[in-house]
């Protein structure tokens, strides 16, 4: 009897929604939103005030010049996490990203934590934007505001709370779930016009780059560092050099400046939210996907251009990078306008970051993971009002209250938990078989008809018993299609090689000195661990695909999304242990939510068995008896 409980209880962790979209979520919210506005939407997200910053911290002090080639290796690591995005959103056009990816493929308790992590990092990154608008502002007036609020509301919590109460960030987040109240297509039209400044803004300076920049500053020499430090052989006043020309620092300058700049690409996946309020999600998804990660990288890779080209990287101000690079170039006034396309750029991301909150919260309560009236939908403007007033209250109170720069990164841990997963999902659901049974669409007739050539194809795909003989059925399947046999296979191998993944990333971000000075046990763990990693996917590999035509499909399948997994595992791996006891803090009030409320009220209480799927149980239950 306690095993029988225990087992019905592990059945509802992994319980599954079917893949298709479900009626009672395809007539909520209103399709309204084209491709130019999720387009502008995963722009203005990605496109902050990272933009106006970042570039000068990583040239002046990793990269150099060579910030160009950061950028790029950060956008390919970026498309690997926006392909597999762009191939499930045109799978499943409904509302939740990530969180609804994988709960059609890894299950609910997955799904759960992937929903209250995508919740936390949305709501973070919201109220940072807010307080860095905020202080862009207050700087642009004399810091004026931030004195008088230090001076008459001052807080004592170090580590907690910050300095003072930001008034004006509360404010700024409570209009902005206004915006959002009014509608989807309101919140596109605002967010269309803040992304379009701060577009026109980047490419004026941009321009202005290659206008008044000097190539030779990409190939500084020892010469050069000498006439900077008026003749004298003591250069340490300039900062950390490198060994000068076009790629000072390295190639492990690039690297890290990459795994900075990655970053800079957070913010497309909010595009993904939108899929039940798209005119034509399964296109305008992957395309909106796409061509914003394209925008935003042809846009940095422009700024940081223009910025090394206009002053050497050494001079780099990392605070002010921008403004110091017009005074340097005797362009004083286009301090002005980098003013405003700072402002441009916070509030295009603050839109970005608030909209897909509320869309995630939606879905869950919809679910029934989360407490149901958070799924109420306004009559009129068709949107989650509940969900949308709840996560701007929340958000605001952040803002108002909180020293925010301690969190970013346990914001990134669940960006990058939320990539790895659907990264995961892609990799699954590419090696399943047809899951017909979630649309009820299947008449009697057809049911019988297909039944006689599954159990051939399950006779078939028997493989015949000794060890070697199931070594060469993995690597060589009979079938063509995929089976509910292959696609069991495809999902343990997927779920070991994450394991391993996992561990590789760890030996890589916490012994890398080991590894690479050549110690014995370090090396042979590591090359054993590569070769059991290409071994699976090399089993992956021979699994049939599901033939199915998409609209978008991930190109090389499996290591595409192995790739984006590895990736974005290794950055996890760099966050502190002070990050990773916030994350746990943070998910034990989660689970405290699920076990309490969402499992127990989970609308796929009939499905605690097995997802639905093409096999012969499946189809027995779904015949009459006679």
């Amino acid at each position: 009897m306690l095993c029988q409980n225990v087992r019905h209880f592990g059945q509802k962790l992994v319980r599954r929604r079917p893949l298709e979209p479900t009626e009672r979520s395809e007539s909520q919210l209103a399709r309204c939103l084209n491709t130019l506005d999720l387009v502008a939407l995963g722009v203005g997200s990605t496109l902050g005030a990272g933009v106006y910053i970042l570039a000068g911290e990583v040239a002046k002090d990793k990269a150099g010049p060579a910030i160009v080639l950061s950028f790029l290796v950060a956008a390919l690591s970026s498309v690997l996490s926006g392909l597999c995005y762009a191939e499930f959103g045109g799978r499943v056009p409904c509302s939740g990203s990530a969180y609804l990816y994988s709960y059609v493929t890894v299950g609910q308790l997955c799904a759960f934590i992937t929903g209250w992590n995508l919740i936390l990092s949305y709501v973070i990154g919201a109220a940072s934007v807010a307080r860095a608008w905020s202080s862009t502002f207050d700087s642009l007036t004399g810091n004026h505001i931030s004195r008088v609020l230090q001076g008459s509301f001052s807080l004592h919590v170090p580590y907690v709370l910050a300095e003072y109460p930001d008034f004006f960030a509360l404010g700024l987040v409570l209009l902005v779930t206004g915006i959002l109240v009014l509608g989807a297509s309101e919140s596109a039209l605002v967010t269309k016009m803040f992304t379009g400044l701060n577009l026109l803004v980047l490419s004026f300076i941009i321009l202005s780059g290659f206008i008044k920049g000097d190539l030779h500053h990409w190939q500084l020499t020892e010469h050069d560092y000498k006439l900077a430090t008026s003749g004298s052989n003591d250069t340490s006043s300039l900062g950390p050099l490198g060994s000068g020309g076009f790629v000072p620092f390295g190639f492990d300058g690039i690297l890290r400046g990459a795994a900075t700049c990655f970053y800079a690409f957070v913010g497309f996946d909010c595009i993904a939210t939108a899929g039940e309020e798209a005119r034509n999600p399964q296109r305008s998804i992957p395309v909106g996907i796409v061509i914003s990660l394209f925008i935003c990288f042809l846009v940095y890779f422009g700024v940081s251009s223009a910025l090394t080209l206009m002053l050497p990287y050494y001079q780099i101000d990392p605070d002010s990078p921008l403004p110091q690079a017009f005074l340097h170039v005797g362009w004083a006034p286009a301090t002005y306008a980098v003013a405003v396309g700072t402002l441009s750029a916070l509030s295009s991301s603050l839109l970005g970051a608030m909209f897909p909150t509320p869309r995630v919260i939606y879905a869950m309560a919809d679910d029934g993971l989360l407490f149901g009236r958070l799924a109420r939908i306004h009559a009129r403007t068709h949107t989650p009002i509940a969900a949308t007033i709840v996560s701007g209250i929340l958000a605001a109170l952040m803002a108002f209250l909180f020293k925010l720069s301690d969190l970013v990164d346990l914001m990134s841990i669940g960006t990058l938990l939320a990539y790895s997963l659907v990264a995961f999902s892609v990799l699954v659901v590419r090696y399943q078989p047809e899951q017909d049974l979630g649309k009820n669409e299947k008449t009697e007739v057809e049911i019988i008809e297909i039944k006689p050539k599954l159990e051939a194809s399950l006779l078939e795909s028997v493989p015949e018993v000794g060890t070697s003989k199931t070594l060469k059925s993995l690597c060589n399947p009979i079938n063509t299609i995929p089976t509910p046999k292959s696609g069991r296979i495809v999902y343990g191998c997927a779920l070991l090689l994450a394991l391993l993944l996992t561990i590789l990333c760890l030996i890589l971000a916490q012994w890398p000195s080991q590894l690479f000075s050549g110690d014995p046990v370090c090396s042979t763990a590591t090359v054993l661990l590569l070769l059991l990693i290409l071994r699976i996917t090399f089993i992956i590999w021979r699994q049939p695909q599901n033939p199915t035509p998409l609209h978008f499909k991930v190109p090389g399948v499996p290591v595409v999304p192995l790739m984006s997994i590895f990736v974005n595992v290794y950055l996890m791996m760099q966050m502190t242990f002070r990050t990773w006891a916030q994350f746990g803090v943070w998910m034990v009030i989660g689970f405290a939510v699920y076990f309490g409320y969402g499992i127990r009220h989970s609308l796929e209480k009939n499905s605690d068995e097995q997802p639905p799927a093409l096999n012969s149980q499946a189809l027995d239950r779904n015949i009459p008896s006679a």
